[in-house]
């Protein structure tokens, strides 16, 4: 994810602190004195990363192997390649290959998002959902990417969209003009209304654009996607930071927890993961499986 991208050199410039809440977010989290237990999700963007044989695949992997072993690994997967499209035969594939509990984030198709601009995409998105139902109880959050210049200024066709979407099935999405964000009259519009449709808005960590952390929910699940420079010490402050929040957020009545990792080296992702999990168990007295590694080195 080059989103916000900055150069190593800016590194030192940024202020990696997590912005205050949002008071609606306390809000619209309510602590429940008996409830299921927090479901905490932690993945990649792709399983397909050759890098990761010798690491976590075994030597000798093929690539048609590897979601039969990333499944071990992880409990979700942002799923970027739904992006470019895909078949119900093939998702039908995926999900007979992984275990219970496993989650699919498909990525809406960017037929809906980046050429339709989400006006007359009525059809397209009824193939989308039909399709990913295909995963069954191994459906998680799908999560909608907007291009950048997708403005406020497209409000209403935001909210002509979410009315066309199902209350039942989760769905965050992710807006990256810097309007949405910066202009409180407009985020006190947005966020309400996403509200009132059940659905989440993600929450992007990348250094260039420190405003997408906005930190003001609208249900009791988050969708948060890490960007990461290589293990850079600052990575392991930013989770530091995420691992406190997020242990907020859950006494305060957070349900669904899904934390996805991006690195420019993929090699690096299942490590952060894995510092993430580890992480977040010791905070929370958790006990979710970690990645295995092969060579810990």
């Amino acid at each position: 994810m080059r989103f916000g991208k900055l150069g190593w050199e800016e590194l030192d410039q940024v202020d990696w602190n997590l912005p205050e809440d949002h008071p609606d977010t306390a809000d619209v989290l309510t602590p429940q004195m008996e409830s299921d237990p927090p479901q905490i999700y932690a993945g990649c963007a792709k399983w397909g990363r050759k890098e990761w044989v010798g690491k976590i695949y075994p030597e000798g992997t093929k690539d048609k192997e590897f979601l039969d072993h990333y499944v071990n690994h992880f409990n979700a997967i942002e799923l970027n390649s739904t992006f470019y499209g895909t078949r119900k035969v093939i998702v039908e594939g995926w999900a007979k290959r992984a275990r219970p509990g496993f989650k699919f984030c498909p990525k809406f198709f960017q037929s809906i998002s980046h050429y339709k601009r989400l006006k007359g995409a009525e059809e397209v998105t009824e193939a989308f959902l039909y399709i990913m139902n295909s995963f069954g109880d191994n459906l998680g959050t799908s999560f909608l990417q907007l291009p950048d210049n997708f403005t406020p200024k497209k409000m209403e066709d935001l909210e002509a969209f979410m009315k066309i979407l199902p209350d039942d099935i989760p769905i965050a999405v992710e807006l990256r003009h810097p309007g949405w964000f910066t202009d409180p009259v407009v985020s006190d519009e947005l966020f309400p209304m996403m509200a009132s449709y059940n659905k989440s808005m993600v929450i992007t960590d990348t250094a260039g654009r420190r405003d997408c952390i906005h930190q003001r929910l609208t249900g009791s699940s988050v969708f948060i996607r890490f960007n990461g420079y290589n293990l850079h010490e600052s990575d392991y402050q930013r989770i530091d930071a995420w691992v406190l929040k997020i242990k907020q957020w859950l006494s305060q009545g957070l349900q669904t927890v899904y934390f996805f990792a991006h690195q420019e080296d993929e090699t690096y992702t299942p490590i952060t993961c894995d510092y993430f999990l580890k992480s977040i168990n010791e905070a929370c007295g958790f006990s979710i499986p970690r990645p295995s590694f092969i060579d810990a080195t």
